[in-house]
């Protein structure tokens, strides 16, 4: 899965010896399916509230993640996420969680990175060898990843501070540089 990595996030992004954080880490294989930041919307808009939620959003951002949070996400860096896997497919089993849904930044880094590693992790415990992981939708029966397109910038271009958690206009009225790959 090659993921594009802007210049100066490169620089941020490397170890002591010069090798970018997550090639400490197996190159994921899978490609999670995009979901648009107006169908997220819709998945939290038409949820309902007496029912256990079916979907988790997992912000990966990490020094960056300032200016807020779109609601009922769960901050987990990229940098830690894949020792973490395991542990969030079991909490999401036992929440009976269907889908998760990735974001960082722009969603071209982290995001997506992590999103593959998690349908890997699930695909191999799937059954053992994932090879029956894919339905006639394309979907796992039991849970699947995906990428938000556009990321959390994507999602305060369309939204401002809707159905955010911490929003904080100021930060979004000037916005660092992306750190998608750091």
């Amino acid at each position: 899965m090659g993921v594009h990595a802007h210049e100066h996030c490169l620089k941020m992004a490397r170890r002591e010896d010069g090798t970018p954080w997550w090639s400490a880490f197996p190159e994921p294989s899978s490609s999670p399916v995009k979901i648009t930041w107006s169908e997220v919307a819709r998945l939290l808009q038409d949820r309902d509230q007496s029912q256990p939620r079916e979907f988790l959003l997992v912000d990966t951002r990490r020094t960056d993640c300032i200016g807020g949070i779109i609601q009922g996400s769960l901050n987990i860096p990229a940098h830690s996420f894949y020792l973490m896997r395991a542990m969030l497919y079991d909490l999401c089993k036992q929440a009976g969680i269907k889908r998760i849904v990735f974001y960082c930044g722009s969603s071209n880094g982290r995001g997506p990175r992590c999103a593959a590693w998690m349908q890997d992790y699930i695909n191999s415990v799937s059954d053992g060898s994932g090879s029956d992981y894919e339905s006639d939708s394309g979907c796992s029966a039991e849970m699947t990843t995906q990428v938000m397109v556009g990321g959390i910038r994507g999602w305060v271009k369309a939204y401002g501070g809707k159905m955010m958690e911490g929003y904080d206009e100021k930060t979004w009225e000037h916005p660092k540089p992306d750190e998608e790959t750091c």
